[in-house]
């Protein structure tokens, strides 16, 4: 009898936490098609999103798996296949070449900054310094963060931008938010 009281007063419990795994899973956006799991990690659920494998190649090409998989937190703007495409044609098969890694890790690392930022927070923060505010970047240099358009914007260190097309996206190891363009350091 104490073991049938003990499951019944488990139950309950464990209901709950479903309940909740699965109101967070509903609540996060999806991308490229892709449900993303909250449970997961930056990698793991970058690698189910259709648009975003050309990020996902780059970043097995730097040997950033194991980084972008690890405790963090990390915030990354991640740029879509489409964003990729818009640079010069043949960059990407350049900076893919073994030769290139280094370079290619400072492009990819100018896209993480370290800490968990959300969409909120970025807005708050743009709003308290005038409409804009700055991020350092694991990369080192800065990204400067513009509300205009009613949209969030992301401005690299040579003046390009990319528009935040999907906010918000909760990992195990911090947040994503894709962007429409890729960023570049000096």
């Amino acid at each position: 009898m104490y073991i049938s009281i003990r499951r019944l007063a488990i139950a309950p419990c464990i209901a709950a936490v479903l309940a909740t795994a699965s109101v967070s899973a509903a609540t996060n956006p999806t991308v490229g098609g892709a449900a993303m799991y909250p449970t997961k990690t930056i990698v793991e659920n970058a690698s189910a999103a259709k648009n975003l494998t050309t990020l996902v190649a780059a970043v097995k090409a730097a040997g950033l798996v194991d980084t972008l998989s690890g405790t963090g937190p990390f915030t990354v703007f991640a740029p879509t296949n489409d964003a990729f495409a818009k640079l010069p044609k043949g960059t990407v098969d350049t900076l893919l070449k073994p030769e290139n890694k280094a370079k290619l890790t400072q492009i990819l690392t100018y896209h993480v900054v370290p800490g968990s930022h959300t969409a909120a927070q970025l807005t708050a923060a743009a709003k308290k310094g005038g409409e804009s505010s700055m991020l350092t970047t694991v990369e080192g240099e800065k990204l400067t963060v513009k509300l205009a358009d009613g949209k969030v914007w992301v401005v690299d260190a040579k003046g390009g931008k990319a528009a935040v097309t999907t906010a918000d996206v909760g990992q195990s190891n911090g947040v994503v938010h894709v962007i429409d363009g890729v960023l570049m350091p000096k």
